[in-house]
This record gives C-alpha cells, sequence and structure tokens, in this order.
C-alpha cells in the first residue's frame, strides 16, 4: 500500500528509527503502527521507546481527584500547536470539562461532551474554541479510576498526568505521590506481572524470539535454548516495565513493590491511568 509522508513522519517521531526504515515498516504492516513499530524493534531499529497509543500532538492533560480522593478523572483537550496549549484561556476550559466530569457519571469523551460548561455543552464550547482560535480543538481522551484512594499528579506544563489507585486510605500522602510520580516517569504497561495483558505478553515474547534468532552470537543453538533466552528477554520486560518490579526512581536500591510494603504491608495499587501527550 501507500504510505504517505505524514505517516513516514509519525512513526519516525515515535521510534527514532530512520525514514527509510519506518516506510519499509509501514509498508510492510499495511499501515498499521502497532505493527510497525513490533517490525522496528525486530530489528533492532528502535531508537526511543515510545508507546503509540494515547497520542496527541498538543493540547492539555488534566487529572482531577474528588473531594474524598475515591475517584478521579483523566482528560486530555487537544490542539494543534503548543502556543494555543499554553494559552490561559484553554488551560481554563480544560481544566473546567474536567471539573465538570469529574462530578458526573461521563464514561467516555462522547458523554463529556454532553456536560454543561460555563451554561453551554462541552461540544458547543469546543466549537466556539474552534471558531475563535482557529485550530482543530477536540477531547480526545478521558477515563476514570475509583479505589479507597486515588492519587492525581499533572507533570508541569499539562503535557503529562496520571491517576493512581490504591487498595486503602493511605497513611502518608507522600507515598501516593512518590507512586504517581514514579508511574509519570517510568511509563510501567501494568501494576504487576499478573496483570499485563495477554496480547502484551505473546508480542513481547515474540519480538524476544526474534531478537534472539536473529542474534549472530545464538547461531546453532538449539530451538530450546533460543526459548530460554528469549523467556530471559521477557523476564527483563517484566522487570522493566511492571510497576511493583521496577526500580523506584527515589532509591534505585529497592523495587516500587518493596517502598509499599516498607510503607504499610497491606498496600497496594489496584490500577493506575496515565496518558502522555506525543513529544
Amino acid at each position: 500500500m501507500a504510505i504517505s509522508a505524514t505517516e513516514v513522519a509519525k512513526l519516525r517521531k515515535m521510534t527514532g528509527a530512520g525514514m527509510m526504515d519506518c516506510k519499509r515498516a509501514l509498508e510492510e504492516a499495511n499501515g498499521d503502527y502497532e505493527e510497525a513499530i513490533a517490525i522496528i524493534r525486530k530489528k533492532g531499529q528502535l531508537v526511543a521507546s515510545k508507546r503509540a497509543d494515547r497520542d496527541a500532538a498538543e493540547g492539555c492533560v488534566i487529572a482531577k481527584v474528588s473531594a474524598d480522593a475515591t475517584g478521579g478523572v483523566l482528560t486530555v483537550l487537544s490542539c494543534e500547536t503548543d502556543f494555543v496549549a499554553k494559552g490561559a484561556d484553554f488551560i481554563k476550559f480544560a481544566e473546567d470539562v474536567a471539573e465538570a466530569a469529574l462530578k458526573s457519571n461521563a464514561s467516555d469523551p462522547a458523554s463529556v461532551k454532553q456536560l454543561t460548561v460555563n451554561g453551554i455543552s462541552v461540544a458547543d464550547g469546543v466549537n466556539e474554541k474552534i471558531a475563535v482560535i482557529g485550530e482543530k480543538i477536540d477531547l480526545t481522551f478521558f477515563d476514570r479510576l475509583e479505589a479507597a484512594e486515588v492519587v492525581a499528579y499533572i507533570h508541569p506544563g499539562n503535557k503529562l498526568a496520571c491517576l493512581v489507585g490504591f487498595n486503602k486510605i493511605l497513611a502518608d500522602k507522600q507515598t501516593g505521590r512518590d507512586i504517581a510520580m514514579q508511574v509519570a516517569a517510568m511509563n510501567p504497561v501494568a501494576v504487576d506481572k499478573e496483570s499485563v495483558p495477554a496480547d502484551v505478553v505473546e508480542k513481547e515474547l515474540e519480538i524476544a524470539l526474534d531478537q534472539t534468532k536473529n542474534d549472530p552470537k545464538n547461531a546453532g543453538k538449539s530451538n530450546d535454548l533460543l526459548e530460554k533466552i528469549a523467556t530471559g528477554k521477557l523476564e527483563k520486560f517484566f522487570k522493566e516495565m511492571t510497576l511493583v518490579n521496577q526500580e523506584f526512581i527515589k532509591d534505585g536500591k529497592k523495587k516500587v513493590g518493596d517502598y509499599l510494603k516498607e510503607a504499610d504491608k497491606d498496600l497496594k495499587v489496584v490500577k493506575f491511568i496515565r496518558f502522555s501527550l506525543a513529544v
């Protein structure tokens, strides 16, 4: 299939791979970005590990938590330029939308757009902004989280935010902030090994096996041995990409799971939501 220069540039921004490598990967994947990223990884051409999901060019990411801290929402109001994203009026509108969503039972962007903000629907408010600013603006992401206690973190600049839900009320609020900052900084794919989606495990094992087979150092090794090496790579993935098994950013000598146990032996993270604008 024909691949446009825009599509190639987008994949290059995601992966850091060369333009021709990105073009070939997209052609092989029939335009599927996730599959193209997997192809680039298999060939060892991935320069920067970036998630293809939850991708938006510019905008404002807002995370808010209810007064009793048992629920939170994460919203993304996207636009075309950084200049608009940093505007006070745009940020205020994004904040107002998030606040309205928090007080509602909205479950997706479509239902949030039906909510009322400043006397009109969010959808109409978006259209007004488009008319005044002259850029494409949309509510591109919304999710909510409920738990015994929910903690929100917004990185300065409103480009990255997350919500983290805990199984019990936090005795020390700093613990919650530390874990939220860990999620923001290290972008785990799941809370623990057991909660990694099966399709992600399957894809990672496939990539690890391909890398192992294509490594000249493994030439002549049996399939059983190659599979064991690939399984070892998968275990490294679990260590690096699951929250409780990651090195704690404030103390690399311990894992996040250890830090949680030190704070409270029964404390657990039940879920997290993270969104980062493309950079």
